[in-house]
This record gives structure tokens, C-alpha cells and sequence, in this order.
């Protein structure tokens, strides 16, 4: 009985990683095109949970990886399995609350691995299935994605050059509501089959199907789903960052950017490499950026993002390690409880944080300000020194449909 109710709590935390995944990562396929207005935010972000769902059911490669690639499923517990999640959840949610598109492909890894290793050591992992599988391609993908993506968007501003501004935008829009639907689509077929893996391994580790089997249709429907809701919540400050806060971008940029994000997805499907399309999305929006003559890319902000990459795995995984052997020196089924008591503390107390600067589907889109989003106030200027003044964006029937915010400089002097 108490192992049944541990396999329980084992396929709830997976479910709530997958709807925790939705939502981290919406920004990957929807940010671009928000940023440039192609598509409204809630539209964006219904478009693409219904195809997110759409993808998983696609292929299956991405979840026999995660399953038996990475891990020896023979030394793996239902204990061991929880642990991990915990790990994952906990680091999707304070990149979230940061504003950080990390990865949480490699926070799932990182938290089973760590796991793993507090239970049974190194035999546990399977060294050369991660080096090839995880590590490399996360290496790999951004700088593939940026190389692809300059190249494409520098193709597009030669062969758009000279032509209206308005004429562009809006054909480029149009485009945008394609490519990002492509990348939404492979999302699914690569995101949502990692939740499935974890399950798989959870049933094989609590004996409920043998070792060989494959993933069991209601579990591709419950992770689709979850991973859909998840991703309709939208997760809106991450959307932020990667829409304004990386590159200042057009239509044009950004229907290059969503395509090269699609292309490098899919065919990492294909292969069943465990990729982080977080990886991916952010390096095709930089090499959109860096494609683009005259475009600004902000170094500071993708600075921060690769300090959040490098952390993913060890810090999930020390959460990971940390919640086994917790679990383990309470000992039985009260240990899982306390820790999915603290996993529920945890996230309640981050979501909390988060009400005190909301980001939602009605700010999502303002001027981005550097000293507020790295948590500072700016200096009103009372001698001389130039302050910033932010002027709403501004619309017109002959404008361009990317409507960015203007930052307008203006001298305070004494007197005037």
C-alpha cells in the first residue's frame, strides 16, 4: 500500500513538472511574436498549448532517452525518481521568478542525476548516455541556433532592403503566426516526452510495468495536457525577457529566429537528444539579433542567462541530492510527504514573491528597463544629469506594426 501511494505522489510531482515546463517555456515559441505584436498574448499563448499538446503525441524518442539513456533504471527507486523532480521543480520556479530562461530539460536531468548520486553513487549514471546526450548538445545547440539564425535573418534584411517598413512588417507578421506555431509543435515533440520518460521510469522502478515497456498511453495524454495548461498560463515573465529584454526585434527577426528555433528542435527529436529548446529559442533570438545590421543586442541580459546555464544541472541537482537524503533519514513514506510538504511550501512561497512586481499578459510588452530588471531602482537625476523618460508606444494606420516603447532623453536643469 505504502508503495502504491509513493508511485502516486511520484506521477503527481512528474505532472506538476510538466505543467511547471508549460509555462518556463512558452516564451521559446511565443515571445518573439508577442514582442513584435504579431499575435496578442492570450492568443499566443492558447495557439501554443494546443499545439503543444498536438506535438507530443508525435514521436516518443525524447522519453526512451530520458527513461533508460541516462540513468541504470535496475538501481533506480520510486524515492530516488521523487528527489529528482523536487530538484527540477524547485530551480524551474526561481529562474521563473527571476525572469531566466533557463533550461528545464537539464534541471529534470540535473535533479535525477543528483538524485542518483546521493543513493547510489556514480555507478548509477550512465556517464557516456549524459556527455552525449545532454551535455553536448547543450553546448552544441545555442551556438548552432545563433549561426542559423544570423544567417537567416541576414539573408532576409538583403533581400527586404529598400522596401516600405510597413510593407515587411506586415507580411513578416503573417509569417511570424507560422513559424512560431512550428516551434510550438516541436516543443511538444521533444519537452513533454521528458515528463514521459520520468513516469516510465517511476512505473518500472514501482514494478507496475516491466522493464522493456514503453510508455503507456495515459501517460502521453496526462503529460500533453499538463504540459498544455501549463503553457495557455503563460509564463509571462520569461516571455518578457526573451521578447524585450535580449534583442530589440522586428517581424523580420523574429519569423528568422522562431524558424531556426523549429528546425534544430525537430531534428534533435529525430535523434532522441534530451535538447533544450530553452537553448535553442534564446540562441536563434541572439543571432537574430546579431544578423540584423544595426540591430542591438543586450550582452548584459544573455550574460546573466549563460550564468543561469551553467548552474541548472549542479543546483538541481543538489536539490535533488538534498530531498533523498532527507527522505531517507525520515525513513518510509513520511520522508517523501515531508519532502512534497516543502516542495508545496517552496512554491507557494515563490509564487508569493512574485505578486510583489506581477508580470502578466497586460505588461508583458513595456520598455525594458536594465536597472529595474536586475532588481534596481533607477537615480532620479537632481543636478544637471540626464534622466530617462519612457513615452507609451505609439500606433499609427502608417506605422510599423512592431510598436516599441521610446526612450526620450531630456536635460533637468535648475530652474527650467
Amino acid at each position: 500500500m505504502t508503495e502504491t501511494l509513493l508511485l502516486v505522489l511520484v506521477v503527481v510531482t512528474a505532472l506538476a513538472f510538466d505543467f511547471t515546463n508549460g509555462f518556463h517555456d512558452t516564451g521559446n515559441a511565443m515571445a518573439t511574436s508577442i514582442a513584435t505584436r504579431a499575435l496578442k498574448p492570450k492568443t499566443a499563448v492558447l495557439l501554443s498549448a494546443v499545439l503543444n499538446m498536438v506535438g507530443a503525441f508525435l514521436s516518443l524518442s525524447v522519453a526512451a532517452t530520458i527513461a533508460k539513456g541516462l540513468v541504470d533504471a535496475n538501481v533506480i527507486t520510486l524515492e530516488v525518481v521523487f528527489a529528482g523532480l523536487v530538484g527540477g521543480i524547485v530551480w524551474n520556479l526561481v529562474t521563473w521568478l527571476l525572469g531566466l530562461p533557463s533550461s528545464s530539460s537539464h534541471a529534470l536531468v540535473g535533479g535525477v542525476v543528483g538524485s542518483v548520486l546521493a543513493a547510489v553513487g556514480t555507478s548509477g549514471v550512465i556517464w557516456t548516455g549524459v556527455v552525449a546526450k545532454v551535455l553536448v548538445p547543450a553546448l552544441l545547440a545555442p551556438v548552432v541556433a545563433i549561426a542559423v539564425a544570423a544567417t537567416g535573418t541576414w539573408f532576409v534584411a538583403r533581400l527586404t532592403r529598400g522596401l516600405p517598413q510597413d510593407v515587411t512588417s506586415r507580411g513578416f507578421r503573417w509569417g511570424q503566426v507560422g513559424s512560431a506555431s512550428l516551434v510550438s509543435l516541436a516543443h511538444g515533440t521533444n519537452d513533454a516526452q521528458k515528463s514521459m520518460g520520468i513516469i516510465l521510469l517511476a512505473l518500472i522502478a514501482g514494478g507496475a510495468v516491466p522493464s522493456d515497456s514503453s510508455v503507456p498511453f495515459w501517460v502521453i495524454v496526462s503529460c500533453a495536457f499538463f504540459m498544455a495548461l501549463g503553457t495557455y498560463l503563460g509564463g509571462w515573465r520569461i516571455i518578457r525577457t526573451l521578447g524585450k529584454g535580449l534583442v530589440e526585434i522586428d517581424t523580420r527577426q523574429g519569423m528568422s529566429a522562431e524558424t531556426s528555433s523549429a528546425a534544430v528542435i525537430m531534428l534533435s527529436s529525430y535523434f532522441g537528444f534530451s535538447l533544450s529548446t530553452t537553448h535553442v529559442a534564446t540562441g536563434s533570438i541572439m543571432g537574430a539579433g546579431v544578423g540584423m545590421p544595426g540591430a542591438t543586442v543586450r550582452w548584459g541580459v544573455a550574460g546573466r542567462m549563460l550564468a543561469a546555464w551553467g548552474m541548472t544541472l549542479p543546483a538541481a541537482g543538489i536539490v535533488g541530492a538534498l530531498c533523498f537524503w532527507l527522505q531517507d533519514g525520515v525513513g518510509g513514506f513520511a520522508g517523501s510527504a515531508l519532502v512534497f510538504a516543502l516542495l508545496v511550501a517552496t512554491s507557494a512561497g515563490i509564487w508569493f514573491a512574485s505578486r510583489r512586481k506581477p508580470v502578466d499578459h497586460t505588461n508583458v510588452n513595456e520598455a525594458w528597463d536594465e536597472d529595474k530588471a536586475v532588481g534596481l531602482e533607477p537615480v532620479a537625476a537632481t543636478t544637471g544629469a540626464a534622466a530617462p523618460v519612457h513615452v507609451a508606444p505609439v500606433e499609427s494606420d502608417h506605422a510599423s506594426p512592431v510598436s516599441e516603447a521610446i526612450t526620450v532623453t531630456t536635460s533637468t536643469r535648475s530652474g527650467t
